[in-house]
């Protein structure tokens, strides 16, 4: 993963100095600005959406009323990551967030993200949030807890006044 993630960064940082080569900076500088500020409206207007359906939804539950499901609202995290790519400086950056803005990806990429999380939950044994979490203490090398009190036989941390008892 890091060896991609640096490979990614030399691929832009190639890329904005090929663009600044044909061109000049202020136009490379011009098109990360663009970015930029698409990409806040995007998400401006994405969490706008999502807080209004929210809204909608909780009075309607208030009204007694069961919300029927929304075939629009699915993308509201999309349309977010869209936007956060193209606030990313960088060209192919920018170019996978528009690709994200564009309803047939958007439900492309929506369906693989079902698809794989259903999986991995089939995958996964049935229990509960608690068996999940004594699962992982207990592969843990250390993950045994001894109840106990700590008793220190050096006269140097001999209270002085006597201890209350213990009600536990």
């Amino acid at each position: 993963m890091p060896l991609g993630v640096a490979a990614w960064l030399v691929l832009e940082i190639w890329l904005l100095t090929v663009v600044a080569g044909a061109s000049s900076g202020f136009v490379v500088f011009l098109l990360l600005v663009a970015g930029i500020v698409l990409g806040s409206v995007v998400i401006k207007s994405a969490g706008r959406r999502a807080f209004r359906n929210l809204t909608e939804t909780l009075q309607q539950q208030q009204a007694g009323v069961i919300p029927e499901a929304r075939s629009n609202s699915e993308g509201n995290g999309l349309m977010m990551l869209g936007g956060l790519l193209l606030i990313l400086p960088g060209l192919i950056s920018d170019a996978l967030g528009l690709l994200m803005l564009l309803p047939p990806v958007q439900k492309a990429v929506s369906r693989y993200a079902e698809r794989t999380v259903e999986r991995k939950l089939r995958e996964a044994g049935p229990g509960t949030l608690g068996d999940a979490f004594r699962q992982a203490r207990m592969h843990q090398p250390d993950g045994k807890v001894v109840q106990g009190e700590v008793v220190r036989d050096d006269a140097d941390d001999a209270p002085q006044d006597p201890r209350p008892p213990l009600t536990r």
